[in-house]
């Protein structure tokens, strides 16, 4: 197994005599590391906001590290975020539930290709309550609770997605004072 030289210099502790420092050189084992560690370790901590393992699979499709498939898609899904969002105040406005499920359904889809779980879970909400149902799939009769719940799902996802939006621009090194 590889190791790691560690001279004086570095003032080794020997971990065995009461952590004094310690005369000679030592070799300190270095782990191993997996593929999927390694670029677990290569990706920003994006919190609750990602699925880390489907968004490595994303990752996985750009040929070295350029990036160059897995950037404009992410980036475009923004895009096409923004406009169905507009199409979701629309609906909203106009009180149109079956609309507004159907743009729930179709954001929800590929947000969660992407493995963006914030966004596909306000989206899920959305799909819900725009069939008239509560979160557990129980029937929700009043249409003007639908549309509050509508309203509260769609401002979280705004707000989701901006955050989101701002870690993958900085994620893939795009003008940042935009």
């Amino acid at each position: 197994m590889p190791g790691l030289i560690v001279d004086n210099a570095d003032r080794a502790q020997d971990h065995n005599n009461n952590n004094t420092p310690r005369n000679s050189n030592y070799v300190v084992e270095e782990e191993e590391v997996s593929e999927e560690e390694e670029e677990a370790i290569m990706m920003p901590d994006f919190g609750d906001h990602v699925d880390t393992s489907i968004f490595g699979q994303i990752l996985e499709m750009d040929e070295g590290d350029d990036h160059d498939f897995s950037a404009p898609l992410v980036l475009n899904f923004f895009e096409q975020a923004e406009e169905t969002f507009q199409k979701m105040e629309t609906a909203l406005n106009n009180k149109d539930l079956p609309e507004l499920s159907k743009l729930g359904h179709f954001l929800k889809g590929s947000s969660a290709t992407l493995g963006f779980t914030k966004i596909r879970d306000s989206c899920q909400l959305i799909q819900q309550y725009g069939h008239g149902l509560n979160v557990d799939g129980s029937s929700e009769p009043d249409e003007g609770v639908c549309l509050k719940k509508i309203a509260e799902a769609l401002a979280s996802a705004r707000v989701d997605t901006v955050a989101l939006h701002k870690m993958m621009r900085e994620f893939f090194e795009y003008d940042k004072s935009e």
